[in-house]
Parts: structure tokens; sequence; C-alpha cells
């Protein structure tokens, strides 16, 4: 039996919890910046497009009993992005997923975040997930080797060379 995915995680700078309706409108900050959106989708998103997208998130838990989270700066109290466990059904296996809005690019977010998933992830599916990234996608790439994740194999995934990166089987520290 798996391990029950918490709804939410809570730290001192940051706390990771399901979508609501309103945070749309911080995800489209990220969904509409062309930079943020060049490896996932190619262009920036419309509103509705941006709408789509967390909602496809919102269902994802229901589908599955995970998915990503909202990140929450502690501080501001402002959504900064979305972390979390993904695995539509085209995926070749379950992953922890990361994106920022840019305003909190390098502030070290992504890595926070994808720590407190790791522990998570472990629990649930009783081995480390991937991370799924476009060869080209540096910044994802620095983040994935920041949490302990190292390559496993490149693939071509949806006509891109991606990397397949295994999260480390404890949580990094």
């Amino acid at each position: 039996m798996t391990v029950p995915v918490p709804h939410s995680i809570i730290n001192a700078r940051i706390s990771l919890r399901q979508f609501v309706a309103d945070d749309w409108r911080a995800l489209h900050e990220h969904y509409s910046d062309p930079e943020c959106t060049r490896f996932a989708f190619g262009r920036a998103l419309a509103e509705g497009e941006s709408w789509r997208a967390m909602a496809s998130m919102v269902g994802h838990w229901q589908l599955r009993g995970f998915g990503p989270y909202a990140v929450v700066e502690q501080a501001s109290a402002a959504v900064v992005g979305t972390v979390g466990l993904w695995f539509p059904n085209d995926w070749p296996e379950p992953e922890i997923k990361w994106a920022l809005l840019r305003k909190a690019w390098g502030k070290g977010f992504a890595v926070e975040a994808a720590k407190a998933v790791q522990s998570v992830a472990i629990a649930h599916f009783g081995r480390p997930p991937i991370s799924l990234i476009g060869v080209q996608n540096l910044a994802s790439i620095k983040v994935a080797k920041a949490v302990g994740a190292t390559l496993g194999r490149e693939i071509l995934f949806r006509g891109n060379p991606c990397h397949i990166d295994r999260h480390p089987h404890s949580p990094a520290q």
C-alpha cells in the first residue's frame, strides 16, 4: 500500500498547497512569459490556456491522487509557481516538475520545493521519481543537479531530446 500524498507541505519560506480558483492569475504571469514557457510549450499562453493549464493540474490530483502544488512564498503570501508530482498518460514515469514565475527565479524556491516533494514521492511510489527535462533547458538541469538528481538517460520525447534525471533514493539535504 502506498503512502497518501499530503495536500500541503509547509516550511519556513514557502508552502506548497493545492491550487484554488484565483491562482490562475499568478500562473498566467508565468505562462504568458515566452522565456518561462520556451521549453514546456514553445510559446506564451493566452489567459484561457493558462486557466486550462492550472485546471489540468487540479484534475491531475483528482485522477491520480497526487499532483503539482501551488508554491506560495510565505513572506508575501504570493503564488510564485508550481512544483510537484506529474504523471500524464504519455510520460515515461512519475516526475517532479517545477515552473516558477520569472521574478522568483534564482531565489532557491524551486530547489526548496523539489526537495520537499522528493520525500513525498519516495514514500508514495516506493522509489525515486524522475524529472523529464529538455536537453537545452539548462536552468532546469541546474535545479535537478541541486536536488541530487542524476542523468539516467536521454530520450526523444514528443520529438525533442530530453534528459531523464533520476532523483536520489534519499531526499537531498
